[in-house]
């Protein structure tokens, strides 16, 4: 039987396959010697993951919180995220340079995710206790993007919390848009604090907020993420930039997670700048699961391919006519599934 003649695309897909298996076994025998030629390792302990470097991560012993070491990382362990919490053993010497090597990640008990840029669903951070929703009066927030966030958040199990930003640029021109764009959100379960850097505004309430557990800041680029950092923080010397004068949103001015230690108690994660959160990835169900006030009535339509359009017998259009759904929230829905949909 002769051997099937393969075209060049297929024989380049096999080299290529080949050369990256031949690229980790070489990552895991240099792993291996690596760790081999690190000199004395002390004992293994837990540890918290505070930046990760790519290759490397910044380890925090939980024993002696002044111990902080960056890490190799052992061939296979499952990819970290800051927030993880690791088995360890730090460096005491030798020819390692004072890196340390984690050998294990302990169980989550959450996980903030988004869909990277091939569709995969990417942890961003680990063992987050809250979500902090930042938005500012500029660059402008519209229901739409927040209710992308609150979806998203509720898909992860981790609590929301909306922070209204710059209070100090809100004026008689955008006043009452951001009162009527936030007024739903309170009655459905989600806090918003409104806060300025500038001012002083908020930033005791943020802070009680924060002591209790860890939190993250998402939001899109601009609305003053980095500011909230540094004024909770000032030696975390997080980088700030200025809205673009011709689009009014912001630059990108975090390029790694990093965890932060607040003096008043609890842990603060600052993430990269997310303009938005793809939601691509869910089902219409999960979309409906996303909206809390739909809850109740999810699975009671009379036809189970229901659109909630004004179809007969559907739940969520005669809730929506007894008031229990906004028209906001309605509207959001929609323009959500149809997004959803054209993404996929």
């Amino acid at each position: 039987m002769s051997k099937r003649k393969l075209n060049r695309r297929q024989q380049w897909r096999i080299a290529k396959i080949q050369q990256e298996r031949e690229a980790r076994a070489r990552k895991r025998t240099e792993g291996a010697e690596q760790i081999a030629e690190e000199g004395d390792l002390g004992p293994e302990q837990t540890g918290l993951v505070i930046a990760n470097y790519g290759t490397q991560v910044l380890v925090e012993s939980d024993a002696d919180p002044e111990l902080r070491q960056r890490c190799h990382l052992r061939a296979n362990i499952e990819t970290l995220v800051t927030g993880d919490r690791v088995a360890w053993r730090p460096a005491t010497g030798g020819a390692s340079g004072g890196c340390g090597v984690v050998g294990a990640r302990l169980a989550r008990h959450s996980e903030l995710q988004r869909p990277d840029r091939y569709g995969e669903l990417k942890t961003v951070a680990a063992n987050i206790d809250r979500i902090l929703i930042v938005i500012a009066p500029y660059p402008e927030p519209y229901a739409n993007a927040i209710d992308r966030y609150l979806v998203a958040a509720e898909a992860t199990g981790i609590a929301p919390m909306l922070l209204l930003n710059k209070i100090d640029l809100i004026d008689r021109d955008n006043e009452t848009a951001l009162t009527d764009l936030l007024q739903p959100y309170p009655g459905l379960g989600y806090p918003v604090l409104r806060l300025s850097t500038r001012t002083g505004d908020g930033l005791p309430q943020l802070l009680d907020t924060l002591a209790q557990g860890t939190s993250v800041f998402v939001g899109q680029s601009g609305v003053g993420k980095s500011s909230l950092i540094n004024a909770l923080l000032p030696s975390a010397g997080a980088r700030t930039g200025e809205l673009s004068p011709a689009t009014q949103k912001g630059t990108h001015t975090t390029t790694a997670a990093e965890l932060f230690h607040l003096p008043s108690g609890g842990d603060l994660i600052d993430s990269p700048g997310i303009r938005e959160f793809g939601l691509w990835h869910m089902s219409e169900a999960q979309l409906l699961e996303g909206f809390v006030e739909f809850r109740p009535f999810i699975g009671h339509c009379r036809f189970r391919d229901c659109r909630h359009q004004g179809e007969p017998g559907c739940a969520i259009s005669a809730a929506l006519l007894r008031g229990e759904i906004s028209e906001r929230r309605m509207d959001s829905f929609l323009h959500l599934r149809n997004s959803l949909e054209s993404e996929k």
